[in-house]
């Protein structure tokens, strides 16, 4: 493959990702960032009909948002690639969409914007004449991002039963808005600075800390764990795989900092953490977990960075690495999925 159609896959890769983002923004998005693909390098009929599908699932989806008080205003979409394989007449392509959208202000107290990065798979076909065809996109992400088709519902699986000092927090409805429920201002934690901590590094790492990135378990709860520490919370010394322990040193660190599951258990074992019965309780340096496949088995982990006026919680987390999502947004995009909130 030469040189020039390697560079169009990447930049139909954009055409394609930034066209979703146009989709959901209430008025015109940004233009695309890069240069439309050459001609050999063109969409499959099967692509573009699945494409025109999606973009319609998408206006529907801002339809929805809006009519429940969220919009956004602007969006910009850039793509880097990753890597590019051929293998006769089929190749593939990975690549990094990092995404901002701006928030239209509705109620005026809104964030700035939200972000996030994602990754995908691009699957060509050699079309003859040295032409390719782009016939399928896959997302890399377990969670998907706003801009993405709606994922396919979960397989049911049993449920997975807690025991003795594996308790199961109990599940946080997201309807309806709530009364507020402050925090406690006299544990001597710094909420701010948690959640300054997770801003600062949503997408560019903290070098000081290992990372468990895309195909490597994800990052998700050592990401939250690194900025409760920022905030105050101690170590709690003993063996990795005690759940009722909570530390990261220079080789390793236990279960708990990284494990979906085993952090919940120790959260709650030590009395750090207090369930909530709804999602929009939540307030700033809050926890919220959730389950994709409804089994009992928590599947990611997120923060509370900022919350508005109306009580919407905004969530930063990595794996996918995401700024400021609304609670609104996820419960909308992932309606079958189980959450659990926790007041820090």
């Amino acid at each position: 493959m030469d040189r020039a159609t390697a560079d169009s896959f990447g930049r139909i890769a954009g055409v394609v990702l930034t066209d979703r983002t146009a989709a959901i923004v209430d008025g015109k998005a940004q233009g695309h960032t890069t240069p439309p693909p050459a001609k050999k390098v063109h969409l499959s009929s099967a692509m573009a009909r699945s494409e025109k599908s999606v973009v319609a699932l998408l206006h529907q989806r801002k339809e929805k948002l809006k009519a429940l008080g969220e919009a956004y205003s602007a969006g910009d979409t850039r793509v880097a690639v990753d890597r590019t394989s051929v293998d006769g007449k089929k190749a593939t392509m990975r690549v990094t969409e990092t995404t901002r959208l701006t928030y239209r202000k509705i109620r005026g107290d809104e964030p700035e914007d939200t972000g996030f990065q994602a990754h995908h798979e691009l699957s060509f076909a050699a079309a003859g004449n040295g032409a390719w065809e782009l016939t399928g996109i896959r997302a890399l992400d377990e969670m998907p991002q706003i801009n993405a088709p709606a994922p396919a519902a979960p397989e049911a699986k049993a449920a997975v039963a807690g025991a003795g000092d594996t308790p199961n927090a109990p599940e946080a409805s997201v309807w309806p808005f709530p009364q507020r429920l402050p925090k406690d201002t006299t544990t001597g934690l710094n909420y701010k600075a948690m959640a300054e901590y997770a801003e600062k590094y949503w997408k560019n790492y903290n070098p000081d800390y290992r990372a468990y990135p895309l195909g490597t378990g994800g990052d998700c709860t050592n990401f939250v764990s690194q900025a409760l520490k920022a905030g105050g919370w101690k170590h709690a010394p003993g063996k990795a795989g005690d759940y009722t322990k909570w530390w990261y040193g220079s080789d390793t660190q236990s279960d708990s900092w990284t494990g979906v599951n085993e952090w919940s258990w120790f959260a709650q074992n030590s009395k750090r953490v207090k369930p909530l019965k709804y999602a929009y309780q939540m307030e700033v340096g809050d926890v919220l977990q959730a389950d994709f496949d409804r089994d009992g088995s928590k599947d990611h982990t997120m923060l509370v960075t900022y919350r508005d006026s109306l009580g919407t919680p905004y969530l930063t987390y990595h794996s996918f690495d995401t700024y400021r999502r609304s609670m609104l947004s996820l419960s909308v995009m992932l309606p079958l999925t189980k959450w659990y909130a926790y007041r820090t």
